[in-house]
């Protein structure tokens, strides 16, 4: 009689121990990919809001105009809006209580920027160490299940005299089940990882280098004509 080799089958036929490194895997496997639409979502409005704020800030507007629409669209609340934000909401601070001491009023409104920067840098870096884990972890633990199935179909048979291949496959096949799963949960978890980190290595150049200019910007007295 020939055995059922589907894929339910053998899943259905492993071990206690097997069918629950499977789980964890499906699991793993689950939570990976929400991640990746999570983070996907993310860095896409984060880089259209930088992309969107940016064109209007080197139109050469009004930087008090572009604050208020920046503070009144939704949209313009993240990525390097929200550390113009910090930087002019510093400077407007500073400039009510008239203070005489520009390079504390530059250093103030950099230090504001550089505290926004980092809440954002680290709001993209988030659940990045769990794709990372995932993706480095999830073949180990498809190996151990695999592991433990070869191990499990040997001990079977160490009763028989005579081994056919018949008898070894269905367990070898569906102790290689935990291996194929722990490659699926962890191939895209490392591709979207690279992904991601790349995405948020240039987003943290781009606000370092607007940090930058702004603060140039700063220095130059153009902002202080009102003193």
């Amino acid at each position: 009689m020939a055995t059922n080799m589907s894929f339910i089958n053998l899943i259905l036929n492993a071990s206690l121990i097997v069918q629950m490194v499977m789980l964890i895997l499906v699991i793993a496997s689950i939570a990976s990919w929400s991640i990746i639409f999570n983070k996907n979502k993310l860095v896409k409005r984060i880089k259209s809001a930088s992309d969107d704020f940016e064109s209007n800030f080197w139109a050469g507007g009004d930087l008090a105009s572009l604050y208020q629409s920046s503070k009144r669209n939704d949209n313009l609340k993240e990525g390097i809006a929200s550390i113009f934000n910090a930087g002019f909401e510093s400077f407007n601070r500073l400039s009510s209580k008239q203070t005489n001491n520009r390079d504390k009023m530059v250093e103030e409104c950099s230090r504001a920027m550089r505290i926004v920067q980092m809440r954002e840098v680290d709001k993209l870096e988030q659940s990045l160490a769990t794709l990372a884990s995932i993706g480095s972890i999830s073949p180990y633990v498809g190996l151990f299940g695999t592991v433990i199935g070869i191990m499990n179909s040997f001990r079977a048979l160490s009763g028989v005299q005579s081994a056919t291949l018949a008898m070894v496959a269905p367990g070898i096949a569906e102790a290689l089940v935990a291996t194929a799963m722990g490659l699926f949960a962890a191939i895209p978890a490392v591709v979207a990882y690279n992904r991601f980190a790349d995405s948020v290595t240039r987003l943290e150049i781009r606000y370092d280098s607007f940090s930058e200019e702004f603060t140039s910007i700063l220095q130059k007295h153009e902002l202080f004509k009102n003193e």
